[in-house]
C-alpha cells in the first residue's frame, strides 16, 4: 500500500511540473475493407413538366437511361435537380418521370433553383430529407459530405463548423465533399471564391475529391488548394458535372488547374470508390467515354 501511495504522489508531482499531457494526434479510423462502389454524379437535370426535349435541352430522360445502364450503387445529385423553381409538383411530373427510378439510391444536395420555392420545400419533401440538408453518407470505404452551398439561404458558418468537427472526429483514408456551386469552373458562372472556407477545411483534413454542378458542362481540375494553386501532394481533385440534361453552357474562362473541359454532350460522371483510391469516367449520352483516370487517396 505504501509503494502504491508513493507512485500516486510521484505521478501527481510530475503532472504539476510538466503540465497536462497533450492528447495524441488523431489517427485514421481503422479502414474497414469494403467492396468498391460505383457512383453516378451529376447535377442540373430536369426541365419543367411539359417542356419538350431538343438536341441541346431537356435531355433528362436520356441521362437517366445512361445512369441506369451503369447500374450504380449510389447517385449523387448535385443540385438544380428540378427547374425552374424546384416545386414539389414539378418533381413529381418531370424529375420523377426520368430520374425517379434511381431515387432510392440518390443522395441529393440543393442547388439555387431549388430555393426558387420558399425554403426549398419541394426539394426537401421530394427527397425526404430535412433542411438545411447537409449531412454525411458512407459509400463503401468513403465518407462523403453532402453540403448545402446556398449560403444566402442557410447559416454556412454553422455548416463549416459542423464539417470541421466531423472531419476531425472521423479521419478516414478516403473522403469527398459534394455541393452545387463549384470552387473552380471555366463555365458561365465561373469559380466561386465564397467556397474557400469549405475548401480550406476539407484540404486541412485530407479530403480527396470535390463534386459540383451549377455550370452546365463537364470539367476536371488538377488537385487544388483553396487559393487557386495546383497542389499535387495535398490538393483536392474536383469535377464540375452539370450535364444532367437541362442545357449546355459555353466556356467563359480558363482558370488555372483545368485539365479537361467538355460542353458538347450531356452525360454523367461515373466514379469507382475503392478502399484507397478512386477512378472516374465521363460517359456521354449516345456512347463513349470522354475523360477517364484514377488517383490514390492521400
Amino acid at each position: 500500500m505504501a509503494s502504491s501511495r508513493l507512485l500516486v504522489v510521484l505521478t501527481l508531482a510530475a503532472g504539476l511540473l510538466l503540465g497536462p499531457v497533450a492528447p495524441a494526434p488523431a489517427r485514421p479510423e481503422t479502414a474497414r475493407r469494403a467492396d468498391p462502389v460505383t457512383v453516378v454524379a451529376v447535377g442540373d437535370i430536369a426541365c419543367e413538366p411539359g417542356d419538350k426535349p431538343t438536341s441541346d435541352s431537356c435531355r433528362q430522360a436520356a441521362t437517366a437511361r445512361l445512369a441506369a445502364k451503369v447500374g450504380p450503387d449510389a447517385v449523387l445529385a448535385l443540385g438544380d435537380t428540378q427547374y425552374e423553381r424546384g416545386a414539389f409538383k414539378a418533381y413529381q411530373h418531370s424529375y420523377d418521370a426520368s430520374w425517379g427510378a434511381l431515387k432510392d439510391l440518390t443522395y441529393a444536395v440543393p442547388g439555387n433553383h431549388e430555393y426558387g420555392t420558399a425554403g426549398a420545400k419541394g426539394f426537401y419533401r421530394y427527397f425526404g430529407i430535412g433542411s438545411p440538408g447537409y449531412r454525411v453518407a458512407t459509400l463503401g470505404a468513403w465518407r462523403v459530405y453532402l453540403l448545402n452551398s446556398n449560403c444566402d439561404a442557410i447559416d454556412c458558418a454553422a455548416e463549416r463548423s459542423w464539417l470541421e468537427s466531423d472531419l476531425a472526429a472521423h479521419p478516414v483514408t478516403c473522403s469527398a465533399i459534394a455541393m452545387h456551386f463549384p470552387r473552380y469552373s471555366s463555365g458561365q458562372h465561373g469559380s466561386d471564391p465564397g467556397l474557400k472556407g469549405f475548401w480550406r477545411i476539407a484540404r486541412r483534413h485530407g479530403v480527396d475529391l470535390a463534386l459540383a454542378g451549377h455550370d452546365h458542362d463537364y470539367e476536371r481540375f488538377a488537385p487544388m488548394d483553396a487559393a487557386g494553386h495546383v497542389d499535387k501532394a495535398r490538393g483536392i481533385v474536383s469535377f464540375v458535372a452539370g450535364t444532367g440534361g437541362r442545357s449546355l453552357y459555353s466556356r467563359d474562362s480558363h482558370p488555372r488547374g483545368s485539365r479537361y473541359f467538355a460542353n458538347d454532350r450531356f452525360g454523367v460522371l461515373v466514379l469507382t470508390l475503392a478502399d484507397t483510391r478512386m477512378s472516374w469516367e465521363f460517359r456521354a449520352v449516345g456512347g463513349g467515354v470522354r475523360d477517364a483516370g484514377s488517383r490514390a487517396c492521400h
